[in-house]
């Protein structure tokens, strides 16, 4: 069984929003595409954070986005406010299909820490239920696409890993952050090395096509 997970595709992770990522939403034809593909589950992932949210910059005097601090015992970069609870930048983002999603699950809810996976927090103290929801749908193998590579990409793959699915990232169909030049390549490297399957959107539809004709692939 299939699922396909699609990561924090909201207005203020895309172009002109409150955390907008240059050019992020070139992802949007391939999402588009993708969610009419023959996954037996899709699901999506909402950045929905309460206003006094402890990773945002503004709500430390003196810092800027950038600097680090401890936030709940661990090590906490701080981001411009964003997806804010209700607000239009925790919207999904415009001109992709939505319909198609089965169920919605929401992260950063805690103000207290961070949550960059679509499973667990960042100290991995709560669960969001995906795992239970994909382990009561039969769910194996997870293919992952979204916004960013480098962050919330990258730990919903790792945790998809060490969960026992069998992740494969569409990495086109993702996009980086890039604080640092190169920063999604790396992840990306991360992502191969701990045992995941890093896919071009071409690969996924040559993929399907042969196990649609019942071909014995990867």
């Amino acid at each position: 069984m299939k699922a396909l997970l699609l990561v924090d595709i909201q207005n203020d992770f895309l172009p002109g929003g409150a955390f907008g990522v240059r050019k992020s939403d070139l992802i949007i034809p391939l999402i588009n595409e993708m969610v009419h593909y023959p996954f037996d589950v899709i699901v999506a992932t909402k950045d929905w954070h309460p206003s006094d949210h402890g990773s945002f910059a503004s709500n430390h005097e003196g810092k800027k986005p950038g600097d680090h601090i401890n936030l709940g015992g661990l090590d906490q970069i701080l981001w411009p406010a964003h997806c804010i609870q209700g607000t239009w930048g925790s919207e999904f983002g415009p001109n992709w299909d939505t319909t198609s999603i089965d169920k919605v699950f929401y992260k950063g809810t805690d103000p207290l820490i961070d949550s960059y996976s679509a499973f667990y927090d960042n100290g991995h103290r709560k669960a969001t239920e995906l795992e239970v929801y994909l382990r009561s749908k039969g769910v194996n193998e997870v293919f992952i696409a979204g916004l960013v590579t480098d962050y919330c990409v990258k730990y919903s793959t790792l945790d998809a890993l060490a969960l026992g699915f069998h992740p494969y990232v569409i990495a086109d169909a993702c996009h980086g952050a890039n604080l640092n030049p190169g920063d999604a390549e790396k992840a990306l490297a991360v992502m191969r090395e701990a045992g995941a399957v890093i896919l071009s959107f071409k690969d996924l539809k040559g993929l399907l096509e042969a196990e649609d004709k019942g071909l014995q692939v990867l």
